[in-house]
């Protein structure tokens, strides 16, 4: 049973900033209600309650929103209209498919001065003969009677006729109420027979507890809870308000088993770690890429391909000395060494790039490689020559000398001429280019506008 609770309006008062004082509009339909209360404490000023879609069988618990509007109780399962009277007002009341069967019980609804709407469509009292006329002269403040509008002289007609109506109208009333305690009590007989029945308790057993004896016994089950299915929605039956409960609590009593069948763990085969003997076996169910390498400081990298943006509390390490055991959400990746490492000197590291999960493990048996010697830009060592060859040094060259030329080398500059270092002095030739100077005129004046000649 789906009870309305504050949780629930507030979830449905979205719109509304989640405040129910205030609010003027809500929708509480399709939700398994099987009873109206609190929307009158709760909300007193509410304009417009939808509670279609339903299992609401009485009217109830809203004689106090004095401001109510519109009230949808569609697809419900109520006979009598009643515990109206307190909304002042309601304009607007749709009572489509339900199971009024007792069409006097709309005069309770004269108080409402501003009803100008009301819907009865699909409930058994629309099939009374007189229902339109008997509701026009009941109801005169009424202008639309299921869709239609009402008419002056259809009113006035309905009015001459109301005695007569109203006679017809109770005689057909005392004939279904009749006709629906016999439903009552035929319903209930058929709920205590199937409840006794033992074939069917079996059948809930098995499905509540999940269990069946052998394969044989399991499909028989499951042909039998088919055919059963079959015959309940095949197997006539009245519309009447148990069996739209019988119908909704069969669905109901099904989406529960399905969901005990989700939740029921699945038999997988358990995938063997370690065997009997103890020997340690390779395993990648989470079906990762990896790599295993040797670095220069005696310690080995394992690199695990891990989903880059997966958590890392859902990863779950366990280095061994032999082996190494990574848990990915339940799934396993296990590699066996093939040297055996320090487990407690062991770290890992996880990439904020990649995601990749690298794992340093030290060998616990290993001698400290050297490193290897890298060759020094001044000088080059070579084991069968002792000597130091120097490199040239760049923007300096050297000139090599013949042993033999070493004496010719003392001849170059001669002995006993004392050479100066004093800077070297040009002498003007008299001629130049042999072209001969010519003496200066004495008439000659020299202009200092002319240039001279090159």
């Amino acid at each position: 049973m789906v009870r309305i609770s504050e949780d629930l309006i507030r979830r449905r008062a979205e719109h509304n900033n989640g405040e129910i004082f205030s609010l003027e509009e809500v929708s509480l339909h399709q939700q398994d209600i099987e009873r109206i209360e609190h929307i009158d404490k709760w909300c007193r000023d509410l304009k417009i309650l939808y509670l279609q879609n339903n299992l609401i069988p009485k009217i109830e618990n809203v004689g106090r929103l004095k401001k109510l509007e519109y009230l949808n109780l569609a697809l419900n399962n109520i006979e009598v209209i009643e515990n109206l009277e307190g909304c002042e007002s309601l304009q607007k009341l749709d009572l489509t498919v339900n199971f009024v069967g007792k069409l006097s019980s709309v005069e309770s609804l004269k108080q409402n001065l501003h009803l100008r709407e009301l819907y009865l469509v699909g409930n058994p009292c629309t099939e009374f003969h007189g229902y339109r006329q008997y509701v026009l002269a009941c109801l005169p403040q009424l202008q639309w009677l299921d869709g239609k509008e009402i008419g002056r002289g259809e009113r006035i007609q309905a009015l001459q006729e109301l005695d007569a109506v109203r006679r017809l109208v109770l005689e057909q009333e005392a004939d279904y109420i009749e006709k629906r305690e016999e439903q009552k009590r035929s319903g209930l007989k058929e709920t205590t027979e199937k409840q006794e029945d033992p074939q069917i308790n079996q059948l809930l057993s098995e499905n509540q507890n999940g269990t069946h004896q052998n394969p044989e016994s399991s499909s028989k089950a499951h042909t039998d809870a088919e055919d059963k299915e079959k015959e309940f929605w095949e197997k006539p039956c009245p519309f009447t308000p148990e069996s739209r409960l019988e119908a909704h609590r069969h669905l109901e009593d099904k989406r529960r088993a399905k969901e005990k069948e989700r939740e029921k763990p699945k038999n997988k085969t358990l995938r063997t770690l370690i065997t009997a003997d103890g020997r340690v076996m390779n395993v990648n169910e989470p079906k990762f890429d990896f790599s295993l390498t040797e670095d220069e400081n005696n310690c080995m990298l394992l690199d695990l391909h891990v989903y880059r943006h997966m958590d890392t509390s859902l990863l779950d390490v366990d280095v061994q000395p032999t082996y190494v055991r990574v848990t990915v959400k339940g799934q396993v990746f296990q590699l066996v060494l093939p040297a055996e490492v320090k487990p407690d000197s062991s770290t890992a590291q996880r990439s904020q790039t990649t995601g990749h999960l690298l794992l340093i493990l030290p060998l616990a048996h290993g001698e400290i490689k050297p490193k290897k010697p890298t060759a020094r830009p001044t000088s080059v060592t070579s084991k069968q020559n002792t000597k130091k060859e120097t490199r040239p040094v760049p923007g300096r060259e050297l000139l090599e000398v013949d042993p033999g030329l070493a004496g010719s080398l003392a001849n170059i500059v001669p002995k006993g001429k004392e050479s100066s270092h004093k800077p070297l002095q040009l002498s003007q030739p008299h001629q130049h280019c042999g072209v001969e100077e010519r003496p200066v005129s004495k008439d000659f004046v020299d202009d200092p506008e002319v240039p001279p000649l090159m």
